[in-house]
């Protein structure tokens, strides 16, 4: 997540547009939006840090501003993020309905702890609820975001915007934290309860003892 400079690098372009556009108008605000976002992913080339939320910001504010620019209207610049939001809440939500949870796919793909977790029904029901703590987080963005763009908010949209991203984001996390140790704890129990697999050495040992016990026939 980037930890406070993210939080810091996702703000700055949101601060940088509503600020300009307060003082000098749309088209400055685009353009600073923009520099903003270019002077960041420049930043984090030169102190080695990873390029990719970078990059991904960029095209984010890359986008809002075009839509800014296409609607004539400051408050283009937020509907891009408003109508994401209903897309990634019904995205996690269809997740849970085909049982394949996106909290659980996404951690457990990362961590390359394979698909054990599925297979063991209540790690699965933590990760639905956590899943859809996650739906819940961006039902909240699009529900009161969307209010404020339609009231021409759009100072309070930027608040919204900021208060709204890695702050709440972070509390649907936990929930995901709790759904990983819990799970990670069931399937550690499961491991050491199932016994060891049976090593060559012994497997011969064990027939050598068997066939020896065997009674034998005479002609």
């Amino acid at each position: 997540m980037g930890g406070l400079s993210g939080l810091f690098y996702s703000a700055l372009p949101v601060i940088v547009f509503v600020l300009l556009n307060s003082f000098f108008g749309l088209t400055a605000a685009i353009w600073g939006s923009i520099g903003s976002a270019v002077a960041i992913t420049v930043l984090r080339i030169v102190r080695k840090e990873p390029l990719q939320p970078a990059i991904s910001g960029f095209f984010g504010v890359a986008i809002a501003a075009f839509i800014a620019f296409r609607t004539g209207s400051a408050k283009g610049f937020f509907l891009f993020g408003i109508w994401a939001s209903l897309v990634y809440c019904g995205v996690f939500v269809l997740s849970v309905v085909v049982r394949w949870p996106l909290a659980g796919v996404v951690w457990n793909a990362l961590n390359g702890t394979g698909a054990a977790w599925h297979k063991d029904k209540p790690s699965r029901h933590g990760y639905d609820i956590a899943t859809l703590a996650l739906a819940l987080v961006f039902a909240a963005r699009f529900v009161v975001q969307r209010w404020l763009y339609d009231s021409d908010y759009t100072g309070w949209l930027a608040f919204a915007k900021i208060a709204m991203g890695y702050p709440l984001y972070a509390l649907g996390l936990l929930v995901v934290v709790w759904a990983v140790r819990r799970s990670d704890k069931r399937l550690k129990a499961h491991a050491e309860a199932e016994p060891a697999p049976e090593t060559d050495a012994e497997a011969e040992e064990r027939l050598r003892q068997k066939y020896a016990k065997a009674p034998t026939t005479e002609a």
